[in-house]
């Protein structure tokens, strides 16, 4: 065959590159770059589009987030050791540095000295934490309010605030509990705590009215000339018909294994319906 005869055959082949039978066999013979082109064309019909790599950033981050959790969870657990282990240690003098104190959120301290009823305060609406409480007024209603009063300390004369405990709401003034406003020198043994952020919609104190919504430790002090030292009576320290102690709630929320289950389900759920969509319908 001469070349202007070849030229003109490959010429054919270009302008009739999908002929079928003995035709497209002859094109394929004398057209080799055809035969490469399709089957490149073939191999990468395979593959999924390139937008659809970009997906796969979705089930990696839900992966991500959920490894974290893993990492969250294993933390929140120390911590409640930590806490639970600090309110176990046995009671010392409050510390004279302030801080001191503020490394010591939990720890049992013990005072000696006496109340000021005159001045009390009520931290509501509260629940009854009847983990640790004992004694006290009854009944234990589920709605009330805890109770901070003034502590003169006849050991170091400052005077401190210790929330003494939790009453119903039909006990919240102290007429009504005559019996509990202990006079004189008393021992209380109580878990330091530190000042508290208002939560979202958590309403401001109302201060005029003596309603007291979270606890803003600075505040209370210098309502009642205290120094911002606040404790929170153990159960032992109840006494009859007063409020009843041991409302610290050392428990911290761990939702933590929900969120690993919610995270690595969304990761392969993801990941399947990526497979499903991108990968398996792929035409062969």
């Amino acid at each position: 065959m001469s070349a202007f005869s070849l030229s003109r055959v490959t010429l054919q082949c270009l302008r009739n590159g999908s002929q079928s039978g003995l035709l497209a066999a002859r094109n394929r013979t004398f057209c080799p770059g055809t035969r490469y082109a399709s089957q490149a064309t073939s191999r990468s019909s395979l593959l999924p589009p390139p937008h659809a790599w970009f997906l796969l950033s979705i089930p990696a981050a839900a992966f991500g987030l959920g490894t974290w959790q893993v990492q969250r969870r294993q933390w929140k657990i120390e911590l409640i050791k930590d806490m639970e282990a600090m309110t176990n240690r046995p009671p010392v003098p409050i510390p004279t540095e302030q801080q001191d104190l503020e490394m010591m959120e939990y720890r049992p301290v013990k005072v000696k000295g006496s109340f000021d009823h005159s001045k009390e305060m009520y931290l509501l609406p509260r629940s009854l934490n009847t983990h640790d409480a004992g004694g006290g007024l009854g009944p234990r209603a589920q709605s009330g309010a805890q109770v901070v009063t003034p502590f003169h300390c006849s050991d170091t004369g400052r005077t401190i605030l210790v929330n003494r405990g939790w009453v119903s709401m039909k006990n919240v003034k102290p007429e009504t509990r005559p019996n509990g406003q202990v006079p004189g020198e008393v021992e209380v043994t109580g878990l330091v705590r530190l000042n508290e952020k208002r939560a979202p919609f958590v309403p401001k104190n109302d201060i005029a009215h003596n309603r007291w919504h979270f606890r803003d430790v600075e505040a209370m002090a210098q309502l009642t000339e205290a120094q911002p030292i606040y404790i929170e009576a153990v159960g032992g320290s109840t006494v009859p018909g007063g409020p009843i102690g041991g409302q610290t709630r050392v428990q911290l929320r761990n939702e933590h294994m929900q969120y690993i289950l919610t995270w690595y389900s969304l990761s392969i759920l993801t990941t399947l319906g990526w497979y499903w969509t991108y990968f398996k319908k792929v035409p062969r």
